[in-house]
């Protein structure tokens, strides 16, 4: 049957558009963690859950993966460039891979390779490397669009190990932190790269957190972490809203969490954790710390918030449940798995340790208690830190270690 030519257009761009089983972004639809998946396992076999497939050639990297519409999308570094990797969900095996920039490892340490995560939307991917190079291809087929260097178009102040921010899309622009006195956070045309606005009152020195979207006071703004505040930047124009001075130390790196008029922050090498109530009055905004403390001293694996409580890895206090509003421990439990990072999803956490075995642990999300229901140990390791975020999406738990892929199921059957 022929299919009339709108019809058709309407197919296609059907094709690219996001299912709720998707992850298209660094942490999720929503930059959470959280997935709204159900019908998973709530219990694991010895052994843990079933390895469907596995994947090789991703690159050097701690980029962790966005999927969509039928595809992974992640960076990786190989034969001296950083590249963006397609490949196809069912099986892994590669689609497009598209040279995204410069290779290596800013920083002492030796970490080669990109740290951000591709960010989908609709027909295009965003991608940023190490070095601050951002560009825009196409999601079908990897062709480039657009793109812009951080240093050379923004004046960007590159941070000590490189620039880690995951790109943000908001309707028809996508915003960047390169950093810098002219202002840290651009905003640009998602389809074009041309420049939208700047936040020339918000100036800090870029550092490793991604932005995320708060609506408060009615007002869409944008909320970034760095090693010398955290801020609010109106989404209409870059304006600086509001600004609560909170300094970190070495490197500050986990997304900021935004719940009912409250942003919570941690970051690591003790510094601590911190939760602001935000409040507009009249047209103007006001940061109130509600507390500063150590119980949740969070490097990089992030931090998730599941009904009133904030999970994650608190350095020197193992994995930690923590009061939102209050603040205070419910629990913590260092002896029975080390550092790592987690996802969400259907009433549990994955947490992935980065140690040597790798060891990934089935939890629940509970504030009463370290509730272990199985584990494994991550096949293949590669022998560095295995520093990229888990991700759920579609019924299956998505494992990059370096330049490897390992794909599990996880559905309930």
């Amino acid at each position: 049957m022929k299919i009339a030519a709108k019809h058709l257009a309407l197919l296609l761009l059907g094709l690219w558009t996001s299912s709720a089983a998707d992850w298209p972004q660094w942490r999720g639809p929503n930059r959470d963690g959280v997935s709204t998946e159900t019908g998973l396992l709530k219990e694991w076999p010895p052994g843990g859950p079933r390895l469907l497939w596995k994947a090789a050639g991703l690159g050097n990297g701690y980029s962790s993966l966005a999927i969509a519409a039928g595809r992974i999308f992640t960076i990786g570094e190989t034969n001296g460039a950083s590249f963006v990797v397609a490949l196809n969900l069912a099986d892994g095996k590669p689609v497009w891979s598209a040279k995204l920039g410069k290779p290596g490892a800013p920083g002492w340490g030796g970490f080669e390779g990109p740290r951000s995560t591709p960010t989908v939307d609709g027909d295009s991917v965003y991608a940023v490397g190490q070095w601050g190079e951002l560009v825009c291809v196409e999601s079908a087929t990897g062709k480039e669009r657009w793109r812009k260097d951080y240093l050379k178009d923004f004046s960007g102040a590159r941070p000590e190990w490189g620039f880690a921010e995951s790109p943000l899309v908001d309707g028809g622009r996508v915003m960047v932190t390169p950093g810098g006195n002219q202002g840290a956070i651009v905003a640009l045309d998602k389809k074009t790269g041309a420049l939208a606005w700047r936040s020339k009152q918000f100036t800090d020195t870029a550092h490793y957190s991604s932005l995320i979207i708060a609506e408060i006071g009615g007002v869409r703004q944008y909320v970034q972490l760095t090693a010398a505040s955290v801020a609010g930047i109106a989404a209409a124009d870059g304006k600086l809203l509001w600004r609560a001075p909170r300094a970190g130390s070495t490197a500050v790196i986990p997304t900021p969490i935004y719940s009912d008029g409250f942003i919570y922050v941690t970051s690591g090498y003790g510094i601590g954790c911190n939760l602001f109530k935000i409040t507009e009055t009249g047209g103007k905004f006001n940061a109130e710390k509600m507390y500063a403390n150590k119980v949740m001293v969070n490097h990089h694996g992030g931090v998730i918030k599941v009904g009133e409580y904030v999970y994650g890895y608190s350095d020197g206090k193992g994995w930690t449940c923590q009061d939102f509003k209050s603040g205070d421990a419910k629990w913590q439990e260092k002896e029975k798995l080390g550092k790592g990072s987690l996802v969400y999803a259907d009433g549990h956490f994955y947490l992935r340790s980065e140690e040597k075995k790798g060891t990934v642990a089935l939890i629940e999300a509970s504030p009463d208690g370290y509730k272990e229901h199985g584990r494994f140990d991550q096949p293949e390791r590669t022998g560095k830190q295995s520093w990229s975020h888990p991700v759920i999406a579609d019924g299956k738990l998505y494992l990059r270690d370096q330049d490897l892929l390992l794909c599990y199921d996880v559905k309930r059957k």
